[in-house]
């Protein structure tokens, strides 16, 4: 596959990430021309500064990696993020409340967080390996008709990540004018190339580098 480079969102979301090294993953990704750099909404200000001259984007998360924060939080988070720098905006759904059955409030929490956003890229997190199929048709559902930019996977750091299955299922959900995003434990050329057959037209990694120039990478993951 041409330019895999161009589906991927050069991530980094751990812990003990330092400055230096979120300025390799905005350098790595000027260099290999990937979408955008996924970064914690900390180090937007950083990406930003690094990406000005650059065709990469600022990715950031929002509410993560549990989702369950109160949506003001989120919107507030999210609204920040975007004034700081960040072109597209990853938030995580508020999973026990799908879970609940109560697909108002998971609606509102997407719905605020999507209008704080401004003219930022909303991309939604499901969660996939912690909901049925049923539960992800019915969030798939709500961001179709909000009208959000994207639809994700995993956040990388639950039970599971991306899996064809839950990609295909979501494309078919959305249909064609909303973005896939499959996310977490994409490690590799084959995997990727993968779940962008499956429907997905973005792929979040850690290991972005190893995925566009066909090594191995055996860690575990984002």
């Amino acid at each position: 596959m041409k330019n895999l480079a161009q589906f991927i969102d050069h991530t980094l979301l751990a812990a003990n990430a330092t400055v230096n090294d979120i300025k390799q993953l905005c350098a790595e990704a000027t260099e290999y021309h990937f979408a955008s750099v996924c970064v914690n909404t900390g180090y937007v200000p950083l990406a930003s500064e690094c990406l000005k001259n650059s065709d990469v984007m600022v990715c950031c998360v929002v509410g993560f990696p549990l989702g369950a924060c109160l949506t003001e939080a989120k919107a507030f988070e999210a609204a920040e993020a975007v004034r700081r720098g960040a072109n597209e905006v990853d938030m995580v759904i508020n999973v026990g409340m799908l879970k609940s059955g109560d697909l108002e409030f998971v609606r509102q929490d997407i719905a605020t967080v999507l209008a704080a956003c401004g003219n930022a890229t909303l991309k939604v997190i499901l969660e996939t390996c912690l909901l049925t199929d049923e539960e992800i048709i019915q969030v798939c559902e709500i961001c179709r008709t909000l009208n959000v930019g994207f639809v994700k996977t995993s956040t990388g750091f639950s039970t599971m990540g991306a899996a064809e299955h839950y990609v295909a299922l979501m494309r078919k959900v959305v249909g064609e004018e909303i973005g896939v995003k499959a996310s977490g434990g994409v490690r590799d050329r084959e995997t990727a190339e993968r779940m962008i057959k499956a429907g997905a037209n973005r792929v979040g990694a850690s290991a972005s580098v190893a995925i566009v120039s066909g090594e191995n990478v055996t860690s575990s993951g984002y």
